[in-house]
């Protein structure tokens, strides 16, 4: 008797040591992911930002919240309105100040430098995104499983399609 329960609970801590390795293995991808969704994010945030103004005009405050709404990123204030001050240096955005409403708002806009620049890492990152996509065709003799890589990561703007190459 006391061997069948000695074998069931070694059974039991097998089974729920395999399980929590699984669900921490299952942990640690997703938090892989999001750290390289935040890297991405962040080393792009200036043209995520130029995307942002060329959708509309916007304040800091609707920048910041659009980011965290589209990415699941945390942008604050110290990092955005900076690198607004910077792209407004560049010439690639302008300001002006919104005095209607509750209080006053600097609402930035894209300009047509701004534009030009959005527009041409567009295709840059697109041309990086064909070429992975091209890449991973020659690594494997089934095409099958490979088509549509490049289509299907191609960048969106708020229709987010961008032109061909």
């Amino acid at each position: 008797m006391m061997y069948r329960d000695v074998r069931y609970v070694t059974n039991l801590v097998t089974c729920c040591t395999e399980a929590g390795n699984k669900k921490r293995k299952k942990q640690k991808m997703i938090n892989t992911h999001k750290e390289a969704q935040a890297k991405l994010t962040k080393g792009l945030l200036d043209m995520i930002v130029l995307e942002f103004l060329n959708e509309q005009p916007m304040h800091g405050y609707q920048i910041i919240s659009k980011i965290r709404k589209s990415f699941g990123v945390y942008f604050g204030p110290s990092t955005i309105y900076p690198l607004l001050g910077l792209l407004e240096k560049k010439g690639q955005v302008t300001s002006v100040w919104n005095m209607e409403g509750e209080r006053p708002r600097k609402v930035y806009q894209l300009t047509s430098e701004g534009k030009d620049l959005l527009n041409f890492t567009e295709n840059s990152l697109n041309l990086i995104v064909k070429m992975i996509g091209v890449n991973n065709l020659g690594k494997s003799e089934d095409k099958a499983e490979h088509t549509g890589i490049a289509d299907s990561c191609t960048l969106k703007k708020t229709n987010l399609s961008a032109p061909a190459l």
